[in-house]
Formats: structure tokens, C-alpha cells, sequence
């Protein structure tokens, strides 16, 4: 028997949140977007008539101005959106065990043995847009398929407030006349490689041979044959909560932050690396948990980005380690040929910290002690007076040393590092 996989896609979920709370902008067309002034320029969601005035998420602020005189932005509220993400997911709870996040606006939902109690996958889907709409006061798209890649095709071929259902009578049909671009995981550069060959749809890509893909994009050409022609069968992968709300262990910790100047030289890049660290690690702690890898992630003023990471000798939550780790990272990736615009820092494989540590035969786990203890002083300090209450010398003086370090980021969803 075939699985019944959903994918649920709240609709242009930052601005409806907002527009929940802002009764006075309903009725027009409204955008969350970031303060030019401080470089968090760009369009982050924008509503219907915003989208419909030629709005687009990621058109930086002027330009969607131009676009929409009348245009009202007002700037992210990351932890309500937080905060409705995590009420949509009780919703899903109710009709499956198995629900994994996909960003902090969708979500994958496997109905296959829900059946019973609560009817067909269409039936579901229903009640879940029935019930986001009359508790949450959004709207939610909602695709239906044996497998997770036609499902999230489903949820955006109709928009806004919209349920499809992609089977393996009508599925070619949906998908296989389409752009390629609109395959899950086909990004600009796949696409450009399969359009130099004439794929310009996604069925041209599922009657073309895998062993010309593999040759062609390697181990990933395969893998977007099989999700061209149906063959996916990962498991949806339960997000890590429980179902009565309570979150479990969570796998990272990351922020990221675009700069409210570019970083051209290595004393104002570690300066925003330790501004970084200092939230991160401290969320860390707060967690009661470790780290065994360190990532970073940098974004230059051309918008072209990289990611890298690294295994620590032992499981960590000290600022300074993780600190040096990511400088580390940065150094012996980057040259400064262009200016950076934007840096994220993250930790993960996450273990608890009663995880036992090996003890340095040379001495240096004094040092560790003290800088845990000064680290859980620092902790407490910025709780009880704020996170501006003590600050590292480096980053007295300097505009970007007024961005608060557990506040001003941007949160991204666990798929995203994935």
C-alpha cells in the first residue's frame, strides 16, 4: 500500500503573522523586511497584494518600493513566527506521530495509518487547513502524495489556501510538464547544467537516463531521477518534539547576522564571530548541552556563500573554544578578494553535558574550569541586566558592537544547515 505523505505550507507565514497583530495594515499590501540603515535590506515574506504588485521575497527594500509605492514594511518578529510554528505543529500532532519540520513555515506529515480515525489524506489535509484557519488565523497550502518530493510540488502548484493531490494516475500531467527549476533540490546551477542539454521540464529529466545524470551532476543527477519519476522513499523523520509539545534534544545552534557594514579585514570579522559565539555558546549552555563540531557560514557582497566545518577535540560549550574554532574555519577559507556582507556561526552533534571529558595530561583543564565558571558568571550577568550588560573590549567602540549578539540574528530552521 501506498504511504500518504502531506506537506503543509503556511501562506506567506511572516506577513500573516504580522497582519494578525496589525489589524490597521490588513488591507494592504505589506512585506517583513529588515532597517536599511543597519543593511537588513531585503524582503524576507510579503502578502497577496504585495506579491501581486510584483513584490518578491528577497527584492532588497528600494526595489520593492519602486515596485509598491504604497508598500508598508515592517521588520521580522522571529520569535512570534516561532511561536505559531510551534502551535501549527500541535495541529499536525493531532492527526500523526510522525511530523517533520521543513523550515519554520512547513512541515511533512505522515497520514498513512491515520486513515481510520480520521479519513482520507484529502480529508486530513481539510482538517488541517480547517482547523489553522479557525485557531491560528492563517491560511496553509497543502500537497498530498505517496512520496515527500511530490508532496511539497503539491503544496506550491496552488496558492494561497489551496489542498493538491499528486497520485500516480494524474502525476505527470502535475509535475512532469513543469519547469525543472520547480523540482525540489534542482537549484541555478543544476538547472543551468541540464538546460546546456536540452532538459527544460521535469519529465524531460525523468526519461532521461541516470546513468547520464550520474556521469553528468554524479551522485546528485540519480538521486533528481528518482524524485523526477516518483522513487523517493525517505521516511518522515519526526521533529524533535514530543507530542505533547515538550522539545527534546535539540541536533544545533546557529546565528547569523548580515553585517551592519562589510568585514574586510580579519579584526572585524572576529569581532562579529565573538559576537556570534557569545549567543550561540551561551544557548548552548542554556540547553545543557556540548558540541563536537563548529560550522561557519560567510556571504560576500556579491551574495555568493560557503559553509564550513570542524570536529573539536572534545565536546565543548566554552565561548573561547568554539570562538577560536570558527576563526580558525574562517582563516584557511577566505582571502578577502570580496568584502563580506554576511557570517552565521553554528555548532553541532550536540551531546549532553554530563558527557564525560577526557582530562588534558598537560595540565590545561584548570583553564577550562575557570573559563566555564567565567562563562556561566557572564551567563547569569546578561540575564539578569541584559546582553549588553558585559561586553568583550574588542567590540567597544565600533558601530557593529551595538548589535546585541542574542537578539539581532536570524534563526534558521534545522533543514536549512541539512
Amino acid at each position: 500500500m501506498d504511504r500518504v505523505i502531506l506537506h503543509s505550507d503556511l501562506n506567506s507565514f511572516y506577513a500573516s503573522v504580522e497582519c494578525l497583530y496589525r489589524p490597521e495594515i490588513r488591507d494592504f499590501p505589506v512585506a517583513v523586511g529588515g532597517n536599511p540603515e543597519s543593511r537588513h535590506g531585503i524582503i524576507l515574506a510579503k502578502n497577496d497584494k504585495a506579491k501581486k504588485a510584483g513584490v518578491k521575497t528577497g527584492d532588497v527594500l528600494s526595489e520593492a518600493m519602486g515596485k509598491c509605492a504604497d508598500l508598508i514594511i515592517v521588520p521580522p518578529n522571529y520569535k512570534l513566527y516561532l511561536k505559531y510554528s510551534r502551535l501549527a505543529r500541535l495541529i499536525y500532532f493531532r492527526y500523526s506521530q510522525k511530523v517533520e519540520s521543513y523550515g519554520i513555515d512547513e512541515a511533512f506529515i505522515d497520514v498513512t495509518n491515520s486513515s481510520k480515525l480520521h479519513g482520507s489524506g484529502e480529508e486530513i489535509a481539510q482538517k488541517i487547513s480547517r482547523d489553522i484557519q479557525d485557531e491560528l488565523g492563517v491560511t496553509v497550502s497543502i500537497g498530498i502524495s505517496w512520496n515527500k518530493i511530490f508532496a511539497k510540488y503539491g503544496s506550491d502548484y496552488k496558492k494561497p489556501n489551496a489542498i493538491t493531490c499528486v497520485t500516480r494516475e494524474n502525476y505527470k500531467k502535475i509535475v512532469w510538464d513543469n519547469d525543472v527549476g520547480d523540482l525540489l533540490y534542482v537549484g541555478r546551477a543544476t538547472k543551468k547544467k541540464l538546460l546546456k542539454y536540452g532538459i527544460t521540464t521535469i519529465g524531460q529529466l525523468a526519461q532521461t537516463s541516470p546513468d547520464f545524470l550520474s556521469l553528468t551532476l554524479g551522485k546528485m543527477g540519480l538521486i533528481l531521477w528518482q524524485f523526477a519519476n516518483g522513487l523517493d522513499d525517505s521516511p518522515v523523520k519526526p521533529f524533535n518534539e514530543d507530542y505533547n509539545g515538550n522539545e527534546r534534544l535539540v541536533k544545533s545552534i546557529g546565528n547569523s547576522i548580515t553585517t551592519p557594514r562589510d568585514l574586510t579585514n580579519m579584526r572585524d570579522v572576529k569581532l562579529i564571530i565573538y559576537m556570534l559565539t557569545e549567543s550561540v555558546a551561551m544557548r548552548l549552555r542554556e540547553t545543557g548541552c556540548y558540541c563536537l563540531t563548529v560550522a561557519i557560514q560567510v556571504r560576500n557582497k556579491e551574495l555568493h556563500s560557503f559553509s564550513r566545518q570542524l570536529k573539536l577535540d572534545k565536546p565543548s560549550n566554552l565561548t573561547s573554544e568554539i570562538a577560536r574554532a570558527a576563526i580558525k574555519l574562517f582563516e584557511n577559507n577566505y582571502d578577502f578578494s570580496l568584502a563580506i556582507r554576511s557570517m552565521g556561526v553554528r555548532v553541532a552533534d550536540l551531546v549532553p553535558d554530563t558527557t564525560p571529558i577526557q582530562v588534558d595530561i598537560f595540565g590545561n583543564e584548570e583553564n577550562r574550569v575557570k573559563q566555564a565558571k567565567l562563562d556561566g558568571t557572564i551567563d547569569q550577568l546578561r540575564k539578569r541586566f541584559g546582553n549588553h550588560a558585559v561586553r568583550r573590549a574588542v567590540t567597544i567602540g565600533d558601530q557593529m558592537g551595538k548589535v546585541d549578539p542574542k537578539k539581532d540574528h536570524v534563526i534558521y530552521p534545522l533543514s536549512y544547515f541539512n
